[in-house]
């Protein structure tokens, strides 16, 4: 019985010396070289202990930190977006959730937009208390990012003009066109601004419809000629829609830009 009883004071060392040397993310070969064992005593361990309540496991092979001092408790992570590379690489966070993380936005959204080349089953992923909404996109998409670190975790972000295009290229991981265009107007405030990288980003990531609403937000919002200008050197045969999700019934022929009948207005005062 004594033996039994010193063991869990020393498995939760053990627990404790894992995550403070792994971090808030534990996978299979950090408990090999910390822990001294083999892969399969590893796996076997990193099971028993999620068993017993001192880890939470997140996918095959990932792990993360539970409250040792509240076993069995339903244990939900301070920064989720630890979880990402682990989870969704190659991936960044973007999107709305990048535009919040760069000052672009004051609104709070609930979910963790994640830009990833890994393929996707569901858009919509519960993990670990946090709610990711996932965009599969091809490889060559993954650019313009920043590496963040976050604890343990280095996390790639969008930078700032990579997020505004992707949020023109699919308003529905922006918030909408609204929000969009109100980070638009953020932006050109910002002394980090950089059209020329805006336009560069657009041009790379290949989507005309991205320069008509570029474009078509510059030139409503008023003194904003030059990027508007620039916008049209790069306008591709066909018509888009502002947003795809709203009833776009109204043409701005010079945009090639189908947009609801109240912007439309808007832009004609």
């Amino acid at each position: 019985m004594e033996n039994s009883k010193s063991a869990i004071p020393q498995g939760r060392q053990h627990v404790a010396q894992l995550i403070a040397r792994a971090g808030d993310v534990i996978q299979i070969d950090d408990a090999v070289s910390i822990l001294g064992i083999d892969r399969d005593a590893a796996a076997k361990t990193l099971a028993r202990w999620t068993k017993q309540g001192w880890l939470r496991r997140v996918r095959r092979g990932v792990y993360v930190p539970a409250a040792l001092d509240s076993l069995g408790s339903e244990h939900v992570l301070e920064d989720p977006w630890v979880l990402v590379p682990s989870l969704f690489a190659p991936a960044y966070v973007g999107g709305r959730t990048a535009a919040e993380y760069w000052d672009l936005t004051e609104q709070l959204f609930n979910d963790i937009v994640i830009i990833t080349a890994k393929p996707v089953r569901q858009k919509s992923q519960k993990r670990h208390g946090a709610t990711f909404t996932l965009k599969h996109v091809q490889a060559r998409k993954l650019f313009g990012t920043k590496s963040v670190w976050r604890g343990s975790a280095k996390v790639q972000v969008s930078d700032v003009q990579k997020t505004l295009v992707d949020m023109l290229d699919d308003p529905s991981i922006g918030g909408g066109i609204q929000h969009i265009a109100d980070c638009l107007g953020e932006y050109f405030k910002r002394k980090d601004r950089n059209d020329n990288l805006l336009i560069d980003y657009c041009v790379r990531l290949g989507n005309g419809a991205v320069f008509k609403r570029l474009g078509y937000l510059s030139e409503i919002r008023g003194g904003e000629e030059e990027l508007a200008q620039a916008c049209r050197g790069h306008l591709s045969k066909g018509t888009a829609k502002l947003d795809p999700s709203l009833d776009c019934q109204k043409l701005v022929t010079q945009w090639q830009l189908w947009v609801p009948a109240r912007w439309k207005k808007a832009r004609e005062r």
